[in-house]
């Protein structure tokens, strides 16, 4: 990577995206980040007064309208990230896209909280001196969309008015009126949540005289802001169109009284995208089987007993050995990856109805659906409803009760989290659902879900991002099962929930209890496992050990990617402890800027597990890259589809399906022994 050092800005050069800089951002590798003590590049205008000191950039108001510091790097579509405190009654806020016309100044304008002004965005225009001139409240803007259409509708249908918040006597610095600004809500789960979960949604609110987080996106017409990572503090998404302001710098802005220091200011150029050389593991040979966006799983089995593993991926079946040939389940078409979502989230296979071929479960836009094998007549498949219930993005299937067929579990509608089983002899009927948790330990989006024997008593826990349940002993009335709460992950910022994908309930580091690995944020980030740990008396707690993290964060290997949505488990290397399977899921909602980091490389990684008494809590992950160009769906699996001794991985995500057929060379010839 190269640096250069220039006026107090730090330019980063393209390079590989993995690779971190120090002190980067947590959701973005910035363009430009401020560590000088010089703003003699910038410009000032109005009433205040601009100084640099040890990389923090220092406001003062001269009187209560203020005044501007401009930077020198015109953008159209940027991402901003600063931290600020506002004190002794100041007010502040950012103008994108400042831009110089004929009358003065015109830019987009996102105010920080003040008083009892929430924070809100406007299309502000100031004259030649830097008064303000007027200030327009941005229509909102909502959806996981990359940009608004021009007089889209607003909340409950209504038309996105414009209307006009008041300025007052501080300028541009308060939110102003009804006009400007709202409380946001979110797309994951919110209040409500139960008292004794240990994940609880974050405090997103604006603190006055300490310091707090900002983030903004513009890119195309759509703004997106927040304050702490959140909406509570009123920091409004807009409509920006290109006559509001269509180019420009950055400028900072303080009136009021007191002082604004802003500090980790880092900037990021939208409009450059940088597209790394694919590269395939030498542990694997990589074989495209489709190009199109059709499903976020795949799943095998012997659909059609020739004695070759087949794959199913969402409308398809691709016949083995070769993966070549195809037919229809059901009908199929692709889906946009800019403005749809596919409806095969989750796929299983099993024979369900006993007659020895395979069935196809999937999640059909989240309930799930039974297709039920036509034993070889070539027609599509009889489809049965079989959980109209099921509501989360993540399911797994694990034999819950014992009985030696697979069940679901999956997050029902009303929050709780169940499990549901066949019923014996009719299979294509509505599944018999079983109550796990109390209401509100899941949601419509729940992440992060799995099973496993926590306790060592024989029966399978079921565990989630919230903690586990056990299970209680056979014979047990019907209802939900004791639980033990446990933070399985983190809240990202506001918009998404906690929770990742699929949830490993093994023993990582060799002691003899089952250890929980799981990503924390399906659209956020990191990776992790939870070390169990015993008492004298036998009770049960987890420590937790990071695997990869934010941007913001130390990573093994310097590896860091967000929206971890989907993780599996398997013995890649063949040294008789499981690894961790798990990547990033490419424009999980639509090609918008929802998320962090949605333009960031589709990698596909396994971290091979060593058990290491040297290292916290016994045991490291090794990253190793399988493919930088695919990614995750919902699900990811691992198969040896050739019996050849080696674990073969496929994925499928809105780049297609791949699998990545393990090299027998790479296969070690003995296990591999503990590390010392």
């Amino acid at each position: 990577m190269r640096i250069k050092v220039c006026f107090g800005i730090l330019v980063l050069a393209p390079a590989a995206l993995l690779i971190l800089p120090a002190k980067a951002n947590k959701n973005f590798v910035p363009d430009w980040t401020f560590i000088g003590s010089s703003l003699a590049s910038f410009r000032m205008l109005g009433a205040a007064e601009w100084h640099a000191e040890n990389g923090e950039i220092v406001g003062t108001p001269k009187t209560a309208e203020g005044g501007w510091l401009i930077l020198d790097k015109p953008l159209q579509d940027v991402q901003l990230a600063a931290t600020f405190r506002c004190t002794g009654g100041c007010k502040a806020g950012v103008m994108l896209r400042t831009q110089s016309t004929a009358e003065g100044i015109k830019g987009v304008y996102v105010a920080f909280p003040e008083g009892q002004n929430q924070a809100g965005s406007f299309a502000l225009k100031l004259d030649p001196q830097g008064h303000e001139v007027s200030r327009e409240a941005l229509p909102r803007a909502n959806g996981t969309v990359r940009f608004v259409a021009p007089n889209a509708a607003g909340p409950g249908g209504q038309p996105a008015g414009r209307g006009r918040g008041g300025t007052g006597p501080g300028g541009p610095g308060g939110a102003g009126g009804p006009g400007g600004g709202r409380a946001g809500g979110g797309r994951g789960p919110g209040g409500g949540l139960p008292a004794d979960a240990l994940i609880q949604r974050p405090d997103y609110t604006y603190k006055p005289n300490e310091w707090n987080t900002f983030e903004a996106i513009l890119d195309a017409n759509y703004l997106r802001a927040w304050v702490n990572d959140g909406p509570e503090s009123g920091t409004a998404n807009g409509r920006a169109d290109d006559e509001v302001a269509s180019y420009g710098p950055v400028a900072l802005y303080v009136g009021g009284s007191g002082e604004v220091r802003f500090k980790q200011a880092e900037i990021k150029d939208l409009g450059r995208h940088f597209e790394p050389n694919e590269k395939v593991s030498s542990r694997f040979r990589l074989q495209r089987i489709n190009d199109f966006n059709y499903a976020w799983s795949v799943t095998a089995a012997d659909f059609n007993r020739d004695g070759k593993m087949d794959l199913a991926v969402g409308p398809f079946i691709y016949y083995g050995p070769d993966y070549q040939t195809y037919r229809e389940v059901y009908l199929g078409q692709t889906y946009s990856v800019g403005n749809s979502y596919t409806n095969a989230a989750v796929n299983f296979a099993y024979d369900y109805t006993g007659d020895g071929w395979p069935d196809y479960v999937v999640s059909a836009g989240r309930a799930m659906v039974l297709y039920v094998n036509p034993k070889g007549e070539q027609r599509r498949w009889d489809r049965y409803p079989i959980l109209p219930t099921a509501a989360g993005e993540v399911a797994i299937f694990k034999d819950i009760d014992g009985d030696g067929v697979p069940d679901a579990v999956f997050s029902g509608r009303g929050g709780a989290i169940c499990w549901a089983s066949s019923v014996p002899g009719k299979p294509t009927e509505p599944w018999t659902v079983h109550q796990v948790s109390e209401a509100s330990y899941g949601s419509l989006g729940q992440h992060g879900v799995g099973a496993g024997d926590i306790n060592g008593d024989g029966r399978m826990d079921i565990v989630s991002v919230f903690g586990w349940w056990e299970q209680p002993p056979k014979g047990t009335p019907e209802g939900p099962w004791p639980y033990h709460p446990v933070a399985f992950g983190t809240w990202p910022r506001a918009g998404g929930g906690p929770g990742g994908a699929d949830m490993g309930v093994f023993d990582v580091n060799g002691d003899g209890l089952n250890d929980v690995v799981t990503s924390f944020e399906a659209h956020g980030w990191r990776v992790g496992w939870f070390e169990q740990k015993r008492d004298k008396n036998g009770a049960i707690s987890f420590v937790e050990h990071r695997i990869t993290d934010d941007l913001s964060a130390t990573k093994p290997g310097g590896v860091a990617f967000s929206e971890p949505h989907a993780v599996t488990f398997a013995d890649v290397d063949g040294d008789g402890v499981m690894d961790v399977i798990v990547g990033k899921r490419v424009f999980a909602h639509e090609e918008s800027y929802t998320d962090p980091d949605p333009f960031g490389p589709g990698v596909l990684y396994w971290f091979r597990t060593v058990r290491n008494p040297k290292a916290p809590g016994g045991a490291e992950f090794v990253p190793e890259l399988i493919h930088n160009r695919s990614g995750v769906g919902s699900t990811v699996s691992a198969v040896d589809l050739n019996k050849d001794g080696v674990m073969d991985i496929i994925t499928s995500t809105v780049r297609g399906t791949i699998i990545f057929w393990g090299k027998p060379t790479a296969k070690p010839t003995a296990k591999s022994p503990t590390a010392k």
